[in-house]
């Protein structure tokens, strides 16, 4: 299991082109709007250098990563709550994603239209939120409406639920995130039910021109301001220089992102800030079948991960077996780490953590 992102922005800021050089997928890509009609998914495998390592030891006879899935949808446009440009229709594809990935344009170029006029990457940003925020206020005031009739049968409950949704209908009414309006165990099901658009974690991406990689443009600056004020991740990602590294093998790519300066490919990077804003970490199981890697979030207990795999293992959970990256690496493998007792028997109140090598014993 990795994590799901939903591409977001106006058109022509180049999404497209950047879901192409992650995902590899051939999605048109052209300077006109609503060149994406359907929206276009695709499964990229998480790079992870510690897998490569692990087989190393291991000699599996396969390595399967974990996977993040990108769904890129149409350019929005003002009024595209209201159905402009097709673009309700759009927003309905991401209603499910776990973090929402808003790529900004922060270049200028005159052969690449912009829809309108300029480049403002604070205006830009602006015209998306308030279309998610009025297309989750519809959803809200559908669901709002309708709970309010069945709480006229008296039921606390429903009372409470109508009460919810028109504290949520309130906070986007007045531009306010409803990010953390859910007080109570219920209100959190409510709220997650709404699957609102405006209350994803948001990752924004400036893409900037070839010249300016490390983003110094003042478009960037403006962006990363925002995204601070908003406690948002940014990745700064040239699409040009992406769909170039997408068509080398490794050597020549790593030898692509020295030449160019770079420390990592747009791709790796976006997958680290995704991690890191949705608090995501990967712990492996390896064994002559395979070498596998599991995403979870943070501060999850063993069993909950061993549910990951099969809900068999969460249900008959008895104990993990857990080794350390570091110390798997350093022994050898399992044979040397049990030999030096670096593996540990650990319980239901374990808390996985980043790099363990786990075995879980179950009983169904």
């Amino acid at each position: 299991m990795g994590f799901t992102c939903g591409i977001v922005g106006l058109p022509n800021v180049g999404k497209s082109t950047i879901f192409n050089a992650l995902t590899s997928a051939g999605a048109e890509s052209a300077n006109y709007p609503f060149c994406t009609i359907d929206p276009n998914v695709g499964m990229v495998s998480v790079p992870d250098p510690r897998m490569d390592r692990l087989a190393e030891i291991v000699h599996p006879e396969r390595i399967l990563p974990t996977t993040i899935e990108f769904l890129d949808i149409a350019g929005l446009v003002k009024g595209a709550s209201r159905g402009e440009g097709l673009g309700n229709q759009f927003l309905g594809h991401i209603r499910s994603v776990d973090a929402i990935v808003h790529v900004v344009r922060c270049f200028e170029d005159p052969n690449v239209v912009h829809v309108d006029g300029s480049v403002n990457p604070v205006r830009d940003v602006e015209i998306i939120q308030t279309e998610l925020a009025l297309a989750d206020l519809d959803t809200v005031e559908k669901k709002l409406q309708r709970a309010e009739k069945q709480s006229r049968s008296g039921d606390r409950k429903l009372k409470d639920e109508a009460e919810f949704y028109a504290r949520v209908k309130t906070a986007l009414e007045q531009g306010l995130s409803p990010r953390k309006l859910a007080e109570n165990d219920d209100e959190l099901i409510w709220q997650r039910d709404l699957h609102l658009l405006s209350g994803k974690p948001i990752l924004y991406v400036s893409n900037v021109a070839e010249d300016d990689l490390e983003g110094k443009h003042p478009f960037v600056a403006q962006l990363r301001e925002l995204a601070e004020r908003e406690r948002a991740g940014l990745v700064t990602i040239c699409g040009k220089i992406e769909a170039e590294i997408s068509e080398l093998d490794g050597e020549e790519k790593q030898l692509f992102l020295q030449e160019m300066g770079l420390a990592e490919s747009g791709l790796d990077a976006l997958i680290r800030a995704g991690y890191e804003l949705l608090g995501l970490i990967t712990y492996f199981t390896a064994g002559v079948k395979e070498v596998r890697a599991w995403t979870i979030t943070r501060g999850t207990k063993a069993p909950q991960a061993a549910g990951v795999i099969h809900s068999d293992f969460e249900k008959g959970f008895i104990r993990a077996e857990v080794i350390a990256y570091e110390s798997f690496v350093s022994a050898g493998g399992e044979s040397g780490a049990k030999e030096k007792g670096l593996m540990r028997l650990e319980g239901k109140e374990y808390v996985v953590q980043d790099g363990d090598v786990m075995h879980f014993r179950f009983n169904v």
